[in-house]
């Protein structure tokens, strides 16, 4: 079995892999800066180790690739028999990291 980790950022848990690339809620730093996850909820390579609720001097490493934006979200309010009606849009800000090493 391949060694994964699960991370919490942006109030989202991931279920993460070394080598992949996911997308993440907006971080600060710039494109191309190596980033670390503290914030470990589980890691598994040959044993498996759970925190409570994170794991103690562990940490996941990962670097920047792009910092873009989602696609739109369209938001469709409606009430009936009131003529009301309201339509917004959203694009959320989105990091793509890759994982280096866990």
């Amino acid at each position: 079995m391949k060694k994964f980790a699960v991370i919490e950022t942006g109030g989202k848990q991931y279920k993460i892999y070394e080598n992949s690339i996911i997308n993440i809620e907006k971080l600060t730093q710039e494109v191309n800066t190596e980033i670390k996850f503290d914030k470990v909820l589980l890691k598994h390579d040959k044993t498996t180790t759970i925190g409570s609720p994170y794991i103690e001097n562990a940490t996941v490493t990962a670097s920047i690739i792009e910092q873009f934006k989602d696609s739109k979200k369209i938001v469709f309010k409606f009430k009936n028999k009131t003529g009301y009606q309201k339509k917004q849009g959203h694009r959320q800000n989105i990091t793509k990291v890759k994982i280096t090493k866990i």
